[in-house]
């Protein structure tokens, strides 16, 4: 297994700064974090060490991981800190460690298309039976605070609104079988204000949409890695639908700011949506990471893009772009790196200069 690189000192820098005043309400906190490994985790990571380096905080981490020799291979700049120790088990079963935990960061998740041979239910079970032993835990501990990273597909996989705000209440469909992330989400979330009720911990739900950046697979189901992968190695990027449905994505520095911001300062009990509200369609995206990441001497999209859909005029609109007036409005955040600059700094991650006539 390869080692994972850094993270560039800059990104590091604009999460510290855009989280400062949550990073400085967790001094000398103990933080138990789960899906540590993973997309999220990395940056979640990273970013708390460069603040315990920067601001001299005294964090302390705690990471669940289902294998801690694989996680020292692939990140042994975070499995060496001081400040962070793993604990190696299974989400729905590890024994609870001694040390008291002030803040629980619950980040892990499966996927539908990590184990695609399993049966529907065990991602709804291992979803629901997850959170459900975090979260007693998190009774247990005595923690204060408790982040869940949840999912815009609470919503559904798609909306007829342009921007999906907090207080809509469609969903998918819980007899498909392609519902069991959906629907163990959902059930995840009711876990999280039913295990607090009448308790001191103050659970606080993310509604992550999607995402862009370092550490994002290139190779898996996520549209704009295999746009980004597609432009890097200098082939034609392909669309397997029409290119008509509006998707956005979030810089992760931006993502790992509001998620820090919304462990300490969310409130309790509350959903806030996570992603960016500048939406594209399919198509758009894939010219926007055409022309920015293999430009032609005129600055165009020097990629051709193949479509295999043809649109329908009279299909709804399929929209997954979150509205992010409640995150603005309570807790102060902002989209702070467009989509280019954020296609450019994760090419640059995986060592790739883009250049006029490339």
């Amino acid at each position: 297994m390869m080692p994972t690189s850094p993270l560039s000192r800059r990104d590091l820098a604009e999460v510290v700064e855009h989280a400062k005043e949550a990073f400085g309400s967790l001094r000398d906190a103990r933080i138990f974090v789960t899906g540590g490994t993973g997309f999220f985790g990395h940056w979640l990571l990273e970013t708390l060490l460069h603040a315990n380096e920067t601001m001299g905080l005294r964090v302390e981490a705690t990471v669940l991981t289902r294998n801690a020799d694989a996680f020292r291979s692939k990140s042994p700049h975070l499995a060496n800190s001081r400040c962070i120790s793993l604990l190696e088990g299974d989400i729905r079963s590890f024994q609870f460690p001694d040390k008291a935990h002030t803040h629980i960061l619950h980040a892990a998740t499966d996927s539908s298309t990590s184990r695609p041979e399993a049966p529907a239910y065990e991602l709804a079970e291992s979803i629901i039976g997850g959170t459900r032993h975090i979260l007693q835990f998190a009774l247990h501990t005595g923690a204060r605070r408790l982040l869940y990273t949840s999912s815009g597909a609470v919503y559904g996989r798609s909306t007829t609104l342009l921007h999906t705000p907090e207080t809509f209440h469609g969903a998918s469909d819980p007899l498909l079988l392609q519902s069991s992330y959906d629907e163990g989400k959902r059930m995840a979330e009711h876990l999280c204000v039913a295990y607090a009720h009448d308790k001191p911990l103050a659970p606080v739900v993310a509604r992550c949409f999607a995402f862009v950046g370092p550490h994002l697979p290139l190779d898996q189901h996520f549209a704009i890695g295999n746009f980004i992968k597609a432009a890097i190695q200098k082939q034609p990027i392909k669309i397997n639908g029409d290119g008509s449905p509006r998707r956005s994505w979030l810089y992760m520095s931006d993502l790992a700011a509001w998620l820090w911001t919304m462990l300490v300062f969310g409130e309790k009990n509350r959903a806030y949506n996570v992603g960016s509200d500048k939406g594209y369609t399919i198509r758009e995206a894939a010219s926007i990471t055409a022309s920015t990441l293999r430009p032609d001497a005129s600055g165009s999209s020097g990629l051709p893009i193949q479509i295999a859909g043809i649109p329908n005029a009279q299909a709804p609109l399929n929209s997954y772009v979150p509205s992010i007036d409640r995150a603005r409005e309570e807790l102060g955040l902002e989209v702070t790196v467009p989509l280019r600059e954020a296609l450019l700094r994760t090419a640059e991650w995986h060592g790739y200069q883009p250049s006029a006539g490339s």
